[in-house]
């Protein structure tokens, strides 16, 4: 495999990889839990395919950096990293939220108004005892 074809392989799986991340990103945000066992699946295997495709880069080092084709697909495969570690970064964030919000109890309700206002006279009075 040379070095295009590399690069090719390695967008691909970036791309990939961005849609799952996507998924999982919907699936937090419409379920408010962990996505199922088969999207982590799925993302284990993209990620098993991209250290397969990084090894094949490392093993074709770049001979030419000047040409134009090959720099602008890294250039684009920079930017989809870029993507992908920015909603990954928003789906911990989710994750965090949902798994720590699991088992609380929910918010106690605002006392009545007419409660607030008999308290707050009990205070205001000049002869009540301090």
């Amino acid at each position: 495999m040379n070095t295009k074809d590399a690069i090719q392989q390695h967008r691909q799986i970036c791309d990939e990889l961005y849609e799952l991340a996507l998924e999982e990103n919907r699936f937090l945000q419409e379920n408010k839990r962990p996505p199922d066992a088969a999207l982590l699946e799925r993302k284990r295997a993209a990620l098993g395919r991209l250290d397969a495709a990084i090894a094949a880069l490392r093993a074709n080092p770049s001979r030419d950096t000047r040409d134009p084709a090959q720099r602008t697909a890294l250039e684009k495969t920079q930017t989809r990293i870029m993507q992908i570690l920015q909603v990954d970064r928003e789906n911990e964030q989710l994750l965090t939220r949902y798994s720590l919000s699991r088992g609380t109890v929910p918010q106690a309700q605002p006392p009545e108004r007419g409660r607030l206002q008999s308290i707050y006279e009990r205070a205001s009075r000049p002869d009540r005892p301090v």
